[in-house]
């Protein structure tokens, strides 16, 4: 029991200091009287280059940042509850492939703001439980399906506002599908048990055809 809430305890540290960080940036953005926005990705510009690492920093006000806060803690803790031992990597690949696509694929502007990472975490989660065919990762997917469904609606521009970067959005959900399929045979898998079952499950098939 005391391993489990020192588990969910650690898993909470990255999430809570990022979002920290967001809101002290963007504090003292308002404080000082400064405007981050230049460090978000313009797409195809050398000026938007160094944004591909520093885009989810900016937020255009704290009504922005709010509305990502709790997404971004609750997918990111997903994220490193239950892939430990490889979300650091996932994390990171997310961040920068999201940054990275949006750069090649973004309409002319400053795309700021964590949502492209938010996209990029719910993806992972939702097709990773459902390739590793593990229970609880399963129940993730679903959890995150049942919760965050209504994300895929702003990855498309016909349905986004026109100030939405719905690029980023789509970045972050392809970054996101591409860790799930590259990252399979990594982090938690599938009991031994279940997947000798079925193999023999599917031998038995095979010979009664």
């Amino acid at each position: 029991m005391k391993q489990d809430i020192r588990r969910i305890i650690v898993a909470m540290v990255i999430p809570l200091f990022l979002i920290f960080m967001l809101y002290m940036i963007k504090i003292l953005e308002l404080g000082m009287e400064w405007d981050f926005t230049h460090l978000g990705v313009y797409p195809l510009r050398q000026k938007g280059v160094f944004g591909i690492f520093a885009y989810p920093l900016a937020h255009s006000g704290f009504r922005h940042l709010m509305a990502n806060t709790i997404p971004l803690f609750f997918l990111a803790w997903c994220l490193f509850y239950f892939y430990r031992n490889i979300a650091p990597y996932i994390f990171f690949v997310i961040w920068i492939g999201c940054g990275a696509l949006t750069f090649a694929i973004g309409k002319p502007g400053w795309h700021i703001g964590a949502s492209g990472i938010i996209y990029g975490l719910a993806f992972f989660l939702f097709f990773s439980g459902l390739l590793r065919k593990h229970i609880p990762l399963i129940a993730i997917s679903l959890l995150v399906t049942f919760i965050y469904g209504g994300l895929v609606w702003n990855m498309f521009p016909f349905f986004a506002k026109e100030t939405t970067s719905w690029e980023g959005h789509l970045s972050g959900a392809i970054t996101g599908v591409l860790c799930a399929f590259i990252f399979r045979r990594y982090g938690p898998q599938r009991p031994v048990a279940f997947a000798e079952e079925e193999e023999e499950e599917d031998e038995t098939r095979i010979d009664a055809n």
